[in-house]
C-alpha cells in the first residue's frame, strides 16, 4: 500500500483508534443516545480546526477546517445505549459484535472501504490521498505539528501529534471508566455474575472488572480478525503509529462469503454474552454512555 493511500486511510479511521477502549459495539466513542454537544463544544470544535487550518497555511499545505455534523440517533441507536435487551438482541442476531459483519454488510455498517460513499465527509481525506508518497509524508508532519499548536490555542492540550491526540482521549475515558465504572460496587457485582454465567457456557474469562466484560467478547473477534490479516498479508510496516491506549488492527480481505462462518460464530458468542450479561448491560451501557459524552465534549471530539 502506498504511503499516500495509508495516510488518506489513516485519517479516515483515526477515531477508530479509540476502540481499544471504548465501549461495545453498540456503544462507541460517539455514543448514540447521548445529548447533543452544547454550543460551547461546537464553538471550540470549530476552534480548534481553524487553528489547524490557519497553522497548515503558513506552513504551505491546504487543509479544510472540518466538524463533522452531528447524527440524528435513531430510536433503536438510543435503546442500544441504554442497554435494553430487545434492541440489542436484534442487533446481535445479525451483526454479533460489529466485527466480522463489516465485511458481510460493508455498505450497512461503514467499513473504511465504502466510507467514501457518505453523503458527507471530512475534505481533507481527499486532499491527502491526491499527495505522492513524498508529499504525503511531509503533509503528515505538518499536521501533526499544527494539531499540537492548535491543541494548545484553542483546547489547552500539550499534544505531540494527531495520533497523541486520539491517545490522550482514549487515556482519558480509560480513566474516567476505571475510576466511575470499575469502582461501581453495582456493576461489580452484575459483571460477575455475568463473568460465571460464561465461564458455565464455556467461554473463557481472565478479567471481570465492568470495563473488561463490556470489551471481551468484541476484543476476542477483533484479535481473530487481525490474526486473519496478518496471516493474509504479513506484519504491514508502517501506517499511523499507535500508543499504549490504542490498538491497530490488521484488517484481511474477506469476500461477504468467507466472512459468513466467522459471523455465524461471532453471532451466537454475541447472543451467549448478552444473556449472560442482561442485567449487566442495562446497568452499565447509560453510565458508560454518559462518561463518553462527556470526555468527548472535553477534547472537542
Amino acid at each position: 500500500m502506498l504511503k499516500r493511500s495509508r495516510l488518506a486511510l489513516a485519517m479516515s479511521v483515526a477515531a477508530t483508534a479509540l476502540c481499544a477502549c471504548g465501549g461495545a459495539a453498540e456503544s462507541p466513542a460517539a455514543a448514540p443516545g447521548t445529548a447533543a454537544p452544547s454550543t460551547a463544544v461546537q464553538d471550540k470544535k470549530r476552534q480548534f480546526e481553524a487553528a489547524k487550518a490557519d497553522c497548515m497555511k503558513q506552513k504551505g499545505f491546504t487543509y479544510v477546517p472540518y466538524v463533522k455534523p452531528e447524527k440524528q440517533e435513531s430510536d433503536q441507536e438510543r435503546k442500544l445505549a441504554s442497554g435494553d435487551y430487545e434492541a440489542m438482541r436484534t442487533y446481535r442476531e445479525k451483526y454479533g459484535f460489529g466485527v466480522f459483519a463489516l465485511h458481510v454488510y460493508p455498505k450497512e455498517l461503514n467499513a473504511p472501504e465504502h466510507m467514501g460513499g457518505e453523503p458527507v465527509q471530512d475534505p481533507n481525506i481527499k486532499i491527502a490521498g491526491a499527495l505522492s508518497p513524498s508529499q504525503g509524508e511531509a503533509y503528515q508532519e505538518a499536521r501533526d505539528a499544527c494539531v499540537a499548536v492548535a491543541g494548545k490555542q484553542a483546547l489547552g492540550l500539550t499534544l505531540k501529534s494527531g495520533m497523541d491526540y486520539y491517545g490522550q482521549i482514549a487515556q482519558a475515558h480509560k480513566r474516567a471508566k476505571a475510576a466511575e465504572l470499575d469502582g461501581d460496587q453495582e456493576l461489580v457485582s452484575l459483571a460477575g455474575s455475568m463473568a460465571t454465567c460464561l465461564k458455565g457456557k464455556g467461554y473463557a474469562v481472565s478479567d471481570t472488572k465492568p470495563t473488561a466484560m463490556d470489551r471481551r467478547g468484541e476484543l476476542t473477534f477483533l484479535d481473530q480478525q487481525s490474526k486473519l490479516g496478518r496471516e493474509q498479508q504479513g506484519d504491514q510496516p508502517g501506517g499511523p503509529k499507535m500508543t499504549k491506549d490504542t490498538k491497530q488492527i490488521q484488517m484481511p480481505t474477506l469476500t461477504p462469503e468467507q466472512a459468513r462462518p466467522y459471523l455465524t460464530k461471532e453471532i451466537k458468542a454475541a447472543l451467549d454474552d448478552l444473556e449472560c450479561g442482561k442485567d449487566f448491560y442495562a446497568a452499565y451501557l447509560p453510565k458508560e454512555t454518559a462518561i463518553q459524552r462527556q470526555v468527548n465534549d472535553r477534547f472537542a471530539f
